[in-house]
């Protein structure tokens, strides 16, 4: 979406993952291109170039997202990861198609200490597939995306097409929770969606994270909530398991804590609204990812939670995409 409005011609969307294609089809409104179920091991040997009747060389852009989750730092468990490897046969499909761009997302884990190795290796693999690649970490809250979000957006361009490429500039726009979701009504208490808005419905607390939530004020954690409402897993201080800040509400005039696949569930992060004893809806979290009120999500709540939650923010994928095609103005002029 964000690279369409940025002025791309989408020619071909795929994904393992058949809710995701299902939503891409639900949104006619939005999407006009052919969307596969497909395992990117599936789309090698040609079979990208033949869905979009091109030949190598010809593509503009490449533009994916290798799963993140062996790289999370929210992730328990051994370092080694199967899913790490799928960066490499993104690079695989880089070489096969030959864009004269790519672009890759990634969480900040790739380049700590469970990832730092592999994207070492993958920087090598693309440079000697004859790539310049650009590596940077944008907090999506610094363009316009009212969530505090860091990424890394790995972009290369093609050896013959000079080195010009420039991250986008913060743009000094900021929005807070409040000018993001304040205006939408409170969901109704049987759980059901507001009347014409899909996906507003509250989640049913349990009567233990209900007394949880009535705790806390706006922008309060589980570090100020009394010793008898915390779990014997979370009276650890939260220096020493800092990440896991669960229990929590946003604020209304701060940005919100990164919204991730689990952001539908007040025990898996900050996603407690500031006001209302209930977690922030999956319409809400639409909103603050930047999506436009009236986007379709197909699946149940784990499904469109996690497709909203892994979704790179429109409104930052434009900034990229328009700093692509300045790349390409600039190289034009060569």
């Amino acid at each position: 979406m964000g690279l369409q409005q940025a002025g791309f011609d989408v020619k071909l969307s795929f994904d393992i993952d058949k809710k995701c294609i299902d939503t891409i089809h639900e949104n006619k409104k939005y999407f006009k291109h052919l969307a596969v179920v497909a395992d990117i091991s599936d789309m090698l040997n040609g079979k990208v170039l033949n869905f979009c009747n091109m030949k190598r060389g010809e593509l503009f852009l490449l533009a994916g997202g290798p799963p993140c989750q062996g790289f999370s730092i929210q992730r328990r468990g051994a370092d080694i990861d199967p899913r790490n490897q799928l960066v490499f046969m993104y690079a695989k499909l880089v070489e096969e198609l030959y864009p004269k761009y790519f672009l890759m997302e990634n969480v900040t884990g790739i380049a700590g200490k469970r990832g730092k190795t592999i994207l070492g290796q993958l920087i090598d693999v693309l440079k000697n597939i004859g790539y310049e690649v650009h590596i940077e970490l944008l907090d999506a809250q610094n363009y316009g995306v009212p969530q505090r979000r860091k990424r890394y957006i790995i972009v290369g361009e093609r050896n013959d097409m000079g080195i010009h490429y420039r991250y986008p500039a913060p743009t000094g726009e900021f929005c807070t929770v409040r000018e993001a979701i304040g205006n939408l009504p409170e969901p109704p208490l049987d759980g059901s969606d507001y009347f014409g808005l899909p996906l507003h419905r509250r989640d049913k607390l349990s009567d233990i994270n209900l007394k949880r939530i009535r705790a806390l004020k706006q922008g309060e954690g589980r570090e100020h909530l009394p010793d008898n409402l915390l779990a014997n897993c979370h009276k650890v201080d939260s220096s020493i398991i800092g990440y896991r800040n669960v229990y929590g509400r946003m604020a209304w005039d701060e940005v919100a804590p990164t919204i991730t696949a689990r952001f539908d569930s007040f025990t898996r992060g900050k996603f407690g609204h500031p006001e209302q004893d209930r977690s922030i809806s999956l319409r809400e979290g639409a909103v603050l990812q930047t999506f436009p009120m009236d986007f379709s999500f197909i699946g149940n709540k784990v499904d469109v939670a996690r497709q909203i939650g892994n979704a790179v923010p429109p409104i930052l994928a434009k900034e990229i995409g328009n700093s692509i095609i300045e790349c390409y103005k600039r190289s034009a002029k060569d």
